[in-house]
């Protein structure tokens, strides 16, 4: 099975601390990160140095949506104070199922938070990626 992560962070979050949360949250859902196909999150952190470093080294696709686009997904998870910072309510469980072309059946890990040593927030969701996912960049 292969999976797309939905990520979500704080500002400067460091690649350890994104490293540790999916590590994490795979391990919640039996995974190891051989099963990971892509990433995803909000076009807002298209310049966030741990996110890109941690697709990079892994060769990992990343996949980036508007707030606008995140905001139409349906979550288990929606939060109030995700859409007053980023517009939308909800950015890893949306990301992951957008990027899977998928619903909420096919998510597997819906909101797993995490706070690392550099006291950074990361969130990760796990949506299993169906055959014919298309990725709506």
């Amino acid at each position: 099975m292969k999976v797309i992560l939905g990520m979500g962070c704080d500002r400067d979050t460091s690649q350890h601390t994104l490293e540790s949360a999916i590590d994490l949250a795979l391990q919640q859902a039996s995974l190891t990160r051989d099963a990971i196909h892509s990433l995803a999150s909000i076009d807002k952190k298209k310049d966030e140095i741990g996110l890109l470093s941690l697709s990079s080294e892994h060769n990992w696709p990343l996949y980036f949506y508007s707030a606008e686009q995140l905001a139409h997904v349906e979550v288990p998870n929606p939060s109030e104070i995700v859409r007053k910072h980023m517009g939308t309510p909800a950015v890893a469980e949306a990301a992951a199922l957008l990027a899977a072309n998928t619903d909420m059946k096919n998510l597997i890990v819906e909101k797993y938070k995490y706070c690392g040593e550099d006291n950074k927030h990361a969130t990760v969701s796990i949506v299993r990626m169906r055959s014919e996912s298309i990725y709506n960049e």
